[in-house]
């Protein structure tokens, strides 16, 4: 385990490190080869914190970051639009899913105003309401793994260059 920013998580998916990966899971047809495939030859980050070992009990420090997955898109760019113009939430760092067909959506949230389940469950319903998107529940687990795809399109927040 290593601790890092969302400057060096964008710089990596930006980066060749993954470029390959990428492309031989997008490749791959059977969801369950694809999903042994990522879980073997993917890196990841736990973007709510920095913990012990992957365990809500093993939390050392929330980052106060929550990660947003938006998975089989049919509108993707359109999704990736609505998330960059949103009035409520900034976009920290906006990515595609190594599958290439969702999004990864990381925004701030403040847990001296609500728990990390909370915001997942307000934001949730937010999304519902205003866009009409489902997310991936996962989101609600504060050490949900989130793999690193190659994505030379990555948004990062330009307030964090």
């Amino acid at each position: 385990m290593m601790d890092v920013t969302l400057i060096d998580v964008y710089d990596y998916i930006i980066g060749p490190t993954a470029v390959s990966r990428t492309r031989e899971l997008r490749s791959k047809t059977d969801i369950k080869e694809a999903r042994q495939y990522k879980s073997k030859h993917f890196d990841y980050c736990t973007f709510s914190g920095k913990f012990n070992s992957r365990a809500e009990k093993d939390l050392v420090q929330h980052s106060g970051l929550l990660c947003l997955d938006f998975d089989h898109l049919k509108n993707l760019e359109e999704v990736r639009q609505w998330l960059l113009n949103d009035d409520y939430f900034e976009t920290q760092l906006l990515f595609t899913s190594p599958s290439g067909n969702g999004l990864k959506w990381i925004v701030e949230i403040d847990l001296t105003k609500a728990s990390h389940l909370d915001y997942f469950l307000g934001i949730q319903n937010y999304l519902k309401l205003a866009y009409n998107l489902e997310i991936d529940p996962s989101g609600k687990d504060i050490c949900r793994a989130c793999f690193l795809p190659h994505d030379p399109n990555c948004y990062i927040n330009p307030d964090l260059l």
